[in-house]
């Protein structure tokens, strides 16, 4: 196989997919499911470990907690499919490994030397490759350094034969040029826009014939959906706060719990900048203390950025044997060198965050609510047992609020009602999912609280009454009439352009555009407006109504892309991308479900399900 082809497969697929592998063994470890033969199944005569399924699914929800910002259980996960995401990874690269080695695909030692040197994560500071980082990430992994290796040579393999798969598409011209001709056409129109201040006279109040008669007419604007009638026993923990207490020891003990709260050190904004040794240390502070350079230029030259320096804001102790140093400067500025434990530093201080204390006295009222706040859920937590038994027993709603300190209530719920009890997503969820014959059961509360509900009774879609909503009804009665008036309005001066004349001289403000693509902006007007307007024929006119503002629109002219305009040739090529993009997601798809009809697939459902317990 030759370099350059190994080269090829390595830019389409290794570098990506081995930064992640490589990104994915830092800073977790996958839990062992034994020996290698554990297995979750076998496509062909390979077998797919519990391990690498373990480490293939702990990627891709690490993947999506950064995506979403927040933690994912594996039930969530199921939800977005990252079970069976990574086990259909695991399946299409058994089947690409048989082929390759059926075709006889393999690289070297030297490629797979070079692919692991290049990983960031294993480089040290200085940029070169750091044995002993890339020992401990592997340690910390689970693999060996020969699993891994192999790992690398197989995944480099399998790019080299994605590649002869894929590597002749290319987006066909057929398809690019009308694609291309859409997107970069631009146009020049007028917009003139009419709005309440252009009616003759102001649009009044309704009589009771005419607002009744609008209320009719649109009585489904008006009308509620479908709901239910529902019995509620519910408590929550600021239920229960007038009727429990805390002592002064206690609140004392709560107040020194929170020490580190209420009791804050002083602190410094801080950046570090490790150097490969004491004299560069040294010679860079000289720098910046004779003006030869700043602390960004030093940080520029060690080929990192202000992100890569700063510890943000620290205490004295954090900084352990730096912290004399940085701590005995009475304004921002350097301090070092010190000797860290990840070799010399200097550090730059930008900030003095004063220490900050706040007395029992002031904290007192917060402390108490806390405290009471949080005995009141635990109250409710041992009460737990005694609602759902009574309810166990036959108890109703109505009777759980009788025999404790829930409280009953009925509501008329609708999709939308988020008032009282019904603004918790909890009680929206119940709800809404009820039915008849449903048994009352406890649900949580996200604030400690629990409720039980019964259906009542199935509520049919019904119009609100006109009088509840009058205020509303008048509102929409008056913008009906604005917006037809100014309809009319504009469909005269319509009349006067196609009859000779020019938009711009009916006398009322006018808006030109010239050159305006599809995803130009538009300032202060709808997006219908353009959309409109590359809907026109040349000369033609349309009117866009806005409710209260209506816009009458002329088309002038449309003008192609032009070719020798970088902006045109930037849309082709994103084109090109795109639509090349798409054409090897398919091949490669075709290819690999090919592959597949060849490899007999035996999976282990036990196994499966029990690597997403360990999570």
């Amino acid at each position: 196989m030759s370099s350059k082809k190994n080269s090829k497969g390595k830019k389409l697929g290794a570098g990506l997919l081995m930064g992640l592998l490589a990104l994915s063994l830092l800073g977790f470890g996958v839990e062992g499911f034994g020996t290698a033969r554990q297995t979750i199944g076998t496509v062909g005569t390979r077998d797919i470990t519990a391990d690498d399924y373990a480490r293939t699914l702990q990627n891709d929800l690490r993947a999506l907690q950064a995506q979403l910002g927040q933690p994912i259980t594996m039930e969530q996960a199921r939800l977005f499919g990252l079970d069976q995401r990574a086990l259909e990874q695991l399946i299409d690269r058994a089947v690409l490994d048989t082929e390759a080695e059926r075709l006889g695909v393999s690289v070297g030692d030297p490629t797979v030397q070079a692919e692991i040197v290049a990983i960031p994560n294993f480089q040290g500071l200085d940029g070169s490759f750091d044995r002993e980082a890339y020992r401990f990430a592997l340690q910390n992994s689970g693999l060996t350094e020969a699993e891994f290796e192999t790992s690398i040579r197989g995944e480099i393999a399998r790019s080299i034969l994605q590649l002869a798969a894929i590597g002749g598409a290319s987006a066909p011209e057929g398809l690019v040029a009308p694609l291309l001709n859409y997107q970069g056409q631009t146009r020049d129109f007028t917009v003139l826009s009419l709005g309440v201040d252009d009616l003759d006279s102001p649009v009044g109040q309704p009589d009771d014939a005419a607002l009744t008669a609008y209320y009719d007419g649109n009585i489904d604007r008006y009308t509620q959906p479908a709901g239910k009638r529902l019995d509620y026993a519910w408590i929550t923990p600021e239920m229960l706060l007038d009727t429990l207490d805390a002592d002064e020891a206690e609140l004392r003990a709560a107040y020194d719990a929170r020490a580190a709260q209420y009791r804050q050190p002083e602190r410094r904004l801080v950046e570090r900048l490790i150097l490969p040794d004491m004299d560069a240390a040294e010679a860079a502070v000289a720098r910046i203390a004779s003006g030869e350079a700043t602390f960004e230029v030093i940080v520029a030259e060690r080929g990192l950025s202000l992100d890569d320096t700063d510890l943000g804001d620290v205490t004295q102790e954090t900084l352990e044997e730096a912290g004399d140093a940085v701590f005995a400067l009475t304004e921002p500025g350097i301090a070092g060198p010190v000797q860290t434990d990840l070799g010399p530093a200097i550090f730059r201080m930008n900030a003095i965050l004063a220490a900050r204390e706040t007395s029992f006295e002031e904290a007192r009222d917060e402390l108490r609510d806390e405290v009471l706040m949080d005995r009141a859920r635990r109250v409710l937590g041992d009460n737990l047992d005694l609602y759902e038994d009574l309810l166990a027993g036959g108890a109703s709603v109505a009777q759980l609020a009788e025999e404790t300190e829930m409280q009953a209530g009925q509501i008329d719920w609708r999709p939308g009602t988020q008032e009282g009890i019904a603004a918790y997503d909890e009680f929206r969820e119940a709800a809404a999912s009820i039915q008849a014959g449903d048994f009352a059961e406890i649900t949580i509360l996200a604030d400690g609280g629990m409720f039980a509900l019964e259906l009542v009774e199935e509520l049919p879609e019904a119009p609100r009454p006109l009088d509840e909503i009058r205020t509303q009804v008048v509102q929409d009665w008056q913008n009906a009439q604005i917006e037809e008036r100014l309809m009319a309005q504009a469909q005269t001066l319509r009349a006067e352009v196609e009859g000779g004349t020019a938009i711009d001289a009916l006398g009322l403000d006018s808006l030109r555009f010239a050159d305006l693509s599809r995803t130009d902006p538009v300032p202060d007007l709808p997006r219908a407006v353009l959309t409109e307007a590359f809907a026109l024929d040349e000369g033609a006119l349309s009117i866009v109504s806005e409710g209260t503002r209506v816009h009458l629109v002329q088309l002038h002219a449309v003008a192609a892309p032009d070719p020798g305009l970088d902006s045109t040739e930037q849309i082709r090529r994103a084109l090109e991308a795109q639509i090349t993009q798409s054409y090897t997601q398919d091949l490669f798809g075709y290819f690999s479900s090919a592959l597949r009809e060849g490899q007999p697939i035996q999976l282990n459902q036990q196994m499966i399900d029990a690597v997403q317990q360990s999570f």
